[in-house]
């Protein structure tokens, strides 16, 4: 049966010159894979579509990945790796932490909404119970650092005062990415529901600012805050 021929996952295929190197063909498959999963799932993805789409074959893709398990799950930790890479990447540690978290806070927004993707690899495998991410040693040495920065710096904000001193970190950080995750992941039966199409640019700058503000009004200290 011949591939199935889909307009936007075809943008990774590297020439047929030959000259890919070892490099090339990985990230192609990873390129592809990310689409091939993000749109059918685990179940219903197929190594045989990637494989053509990537301009390769079936048996390189086993030698670079093992199997289809193998594929999908340096797909997640692909891209969960370029998220928390980036996280890190933010220059926060010299603001105040209360303006740092809200930085972060925005940097979280925003990445979530550039790489629809990412959203889509993410609901996907919690549909799937996280089977996959369970399993990955990977997964929790990604996170470690970024949870850590974030205690710091709510650490550094309770000290100074700046910041409320019952916030835990760690529910602090989900908050975060539940503000910039949930409008995204449930667009279409959201817009759907309510009669208004939420993918709207308007629709999307106006949640982030109103998103914003409860953060900012979540950090900010009680008046029976010491």
């Amino acid at each position: 049966m011949a591939a199935t021929k889909t307009p936007g996952r075809r943008l990774g295929r590297p020439p047929r010159d030959g000259r890919s190197g070892t490099d090339d063909v990985k990230a192609t498959l990873l390129a592809v894979a990310s689409q091939e999963f993000a749109a059918e799932g685990f179940a219903g993805a197929r190594v045989n579509r990637i494989c053509a789409l990537s301009n390769t074959n079936v048996r390189m893709l086993y030698h670079y990945f093992g199997s289809k398990d193998g594929l999908y799950e340096k797909t997640l930790e692909h891209a969960l790796g370029q998220l928390r890479a980036a996280e890190l990447d933010v220059k926060v540690e010299g603001a105040e932490p209360f303006e740092a978290l809200l930085l972060l806070f925005d940097f979280i927004h925003a990445h979530f909404d550039a790489n629809p993707t990412l959203i889509r690899l993410l609901s996907a495998e919690n549909l799937n119970k996280a089977r996959h991410l369970k399993t990955m040693e990977a997964i929790p040495q990604m996170s470690s650092p970024v949870a850590e920065r974030v205690r710091r710096l709510v650490t550094r904000g309770q000290a100074s005062g700046s910041v409320r001193q019952s916030i835990e970190p760690l529910r602090l950080y989900v908050m975060m990415v539940a503000l910039s995750y949930f409008h995204l992941s449930n667009v279409h039966t959201l817009s759907a529901i309510f009669d208004e199409d939420l993918s709207r640019e308007p629709w999307r700058r106006q949640q982030h600012a109103d998103a914003r503000g409860m953060v900012a009004a979540y950090l900010t200290p009680e008046r029976t805050d010491p």
